[in-house]
């Protein structure tokens, strides 16, 4: 995929995207501009569907929504609130200890730094990447295995795992589109480009996809 077919299928996501289901944590990015909450929603969807993380997230905002609610709570509580999320009791736990040290270390608020979020449990590169740009609007490229799958089977990039993916588009994807390529992405992935025998017959933008490793197609 050339650098042209790839802003012609940005342009064509950016227009469809938002009449499909908006990926969980951008659709409470957009409803809340609240970094701790993108945060928090982002950690609960760690190996987890968007239709278990979304009710989950809520839940647990309505009783929480700020550190210091948080940690009013006790740890059986936001386990049972936010199950039935993957690894609900470890997350629980990392969700307190996160609010606790918010607290103590940064008045409450969310680094908008990388390195710094990257020093907080349970926190990887994805999830730091995606707080500062659905809760910061901050340039930054999150890539998750939509992205890297994605990424892969157009031809844009070859890279073999997520931090390869990040770092080659760091180098590559022009950065207007580095806020709004991964919910694009996403959003293509779930609805469309699936891991295995990805729905191609109705893809907007199968024209300009080289279908890197596509054994099997709808």
């Amino acid at each position: 995929m050339l650098q042209k077919q790839l802003r012609e299928a940005m342009a064509i996501l950016q227009r469809d995207v938002p009449t499909w289901d908006v990926p969980v944590v951008s659709l409470i990015a957009q409803e809340s501009h609240d970094p701790y909450r993108v945060l928090i929603s982002t950690l609960l969807s760690l190996r987890t569907l968007d239709q278990t993380t979304g009710p989950a997230a809520q839940r647990l905002f309505a009783l929480a929504d700020t550190p210091a609610a948080m940690v009013g709570l006790d740890r059986q509580t936001v386990e049972r609130v936010i199950y039935p999320v993957g690894f609900y009791r470890n997350k629980a736990g990392q969700i307190l200890e996160i609010s606790q040290r918010l607290l103590d270390h940064f008045d409450g608020r969310v680094p908008d730094d990388l390195d710094v979020l990257l020093t907080f449990n349970g926190v990887g590169r994805k999830t730091a990447n995606l707080v500062l740009a659905e809760g910061y609007g901050i340039p930054a490229l999150c890539v998750d295995t939509h992205v890297h799958r994605i990424s892969n089977r157009w031809g844009y990039i070859k890279t073999k795992d997520p931090f390869d993916t990040e770092m080659t588009l760091r180098k590559k994807l022009p950065s207007e589109y580095w806020l709004v390529y991964n919910p694009c992405l996403v959003a293509l992935g779930q609805h469309r480009c699936k891991p295995t025998s990805p729905m191609c017959s109705q893809c907007p933008v199968a024209h300009v996809c080289q279908r890197v490793g596509v054994q099997r197609q709808r």
